[in-house]
């Protein structure tokens, strides 16, 4: 199996020490920025730099490049040219959250889904971690790593949200949490647009202005916002209804217009 070293004893670079190796790469320490990186790359077929994105960059330039080694990052917004002066580059970004190493490490291996770009070792280091692959192109890694902090970040916010509101009526979380879990089972079954439900989707005015009149007001722009984006969904759902029945009843028109039509007569013999 193949040696890795690591660059950042963070989260994520404790999460995928533990992972590779319970998944049997040789792996041959964690080193910190603070470390004389010059020698990183040596004798190892793959160094990953686990550190923030924004010092991705002047960790790669401090390290020799070493032709036989690939350098990868585990950054889901940068390309791969934050990686040079190394010849062989590849990213690898983990959809998934990891809160602590602990937990990192289960996670990794648990048939999560990989972005992955540049050299195919990283393809190979997330099938080896039991992972699905996806290839994210240089020019799309923006929007890739935005709707990945949508569904993450975005969604522990609102979360946060709801503790905050919930108080207010003398509740706790966790009830709400099973609310959310259900949301999400049926995002994944049925799709956004036919799993939303709730006063915006059925266009009731009276209760969302209800919801705002008790609202703290620094409580308001996060609501609106989602109003916002339900009536868009919904909105969008509508329309490829309407058109779904356009395209039905301009078949069934069709249908009944050939069956009228007067059949041909046969030639004489």
């Amino acid at each position: 199996m193949k040696s890795v070293r690591l660059v950042g004893p963070g989260r994520a670079g404790r999460s995928f020490a533990a992972a590779l190796s319970d998944s049997g790469f040789d792996v041959r320490g964690l080193l910190r920025r603070g470390d004389d990186l010059t020698h990183a790359a040596a004798g190892v077929d793959v160094l990953v730099i686990a550190t923030p994105d924004g010092v991705i960059g002047e960790v790669a330039a401090s390290v020799e490049p070493d032709p036989g080694t690939v350098v990868v990052h585990l950054s889901g917004a940068l390309g791969l040219d934050v990686l040079a002066p190394h010849g062989r580059r590849a990213s690898l970004h983990p959809l998934v959250p990891l809160p602590s190493p602990e937990v990192g490490r289960v996670r990794l291996r648990s048939g999560i889904t990989f972005a992955v770009a540049g050299d195919p070792v990283a393809t190979d280091m997330a099938r080896a971690l039991g992972g699905r692959v996806v290839t994210v192109d240089e020019e799309h890694r923006a929007e890739y790593h935005a709707a990945a902090c949508i569904a993450a970040n975005h969604v522990v916010a609102l979360m946060g949200q709801v503790e905050r509101i919930a108080a207010s009526a003398g509740l706790g979380l966790e009830p709400f949490v099973g609310l959310a879990r259900a949301a999400l089972s049926d995002v994944a079954e049925l799709g956004p647009a036919a799993a939303l439900t709730g006063p915006a989707a059925r266009r009731d005015d009276v209760t969302i202005a209800r919801h705002r009149s008790v609202l703290a007001p620094e409580e308001l722009a996060g609501y609106d916002a989602g109003v916002a984006l339900a009536r868009r969904l919904s909105a969008r759902s509508d329309s490829a209804r309407s058109e779904k029945t356009r395209s039905e009843k301009t078949r069934s028109e069709k249908t009944r217009s050939e069956k009228t039509q007067p059949e041909e007569m046969a030639p004489c013999a």
